[in-house]
């Protein structure tokens, strides 16, 4: 179950996150088909991405498009209710979907978050430098401590 204490009540989240290479934001069903097209043209990366042990996500057979609408509303009552937070990456020049960033409780008291992120295959060499901006990110414009970033 998750903690309504994952960020403090006076914690003002963040929105947005721009290098050279990506842009965060919040994720939303306005993502719907660029988002689904990203991770279907690359669910074996993804799988083979750090931060995805249990290999249940993504789907190996996909989802309909209504179903990863669902699910991208899910993510957003979810940030709206500062449960969890998912961001979109996009493209710095064509707004894109690339890939997506999650910030959810961590199940382990050794850490208080778990920090996921996955990118197209076609933007492989994009991994690692997200992860690190991710994680200065989280360094300076966020409340936790003791991230998992699953090895990265």
């Amino acid at each position: 179950m998750t903690s309504p204490s994952f960020v403090p009540a006076d914690f003002d989240p963040p929105t947005h996150l721009a290098t050279d290479d990506v842009v965060l934001e919040p994720l939303g069903p306005q993502h719907n088909e660029s988002d689904h097209a990203a991770w279907t043209s690359s669910i074996a990366h993804i799988r083979a991405t750090p931060g995805y042990p249990d290999g249940s996500w993504p789907p190996v057979d996909g989802m309909s498009l209504e179903d990863n609408r669902a699910d991208l509303e899910r993510h957003a009552a979810d940030f709206e209710a500062r449960r969890g937070f998912t961001f979109t990456v996009l493209d710095p020049d064509s707004a894109e979907v690339i890939g997506c960033v999650y910030l959810y409780p961590s199940a382990s008291p050794e850490h208080d978050v778990e920090v996921q992120s996955w990118v197209r295959a076609d933007r492989a060499a994009l991994d690692q430098p997200l992860a690190d901006a991710v994680a200065g990110w989280l360094e300076v414009d966020w409340p936790w401590e003791r991230p998992d970033r699953h090895g990265r």
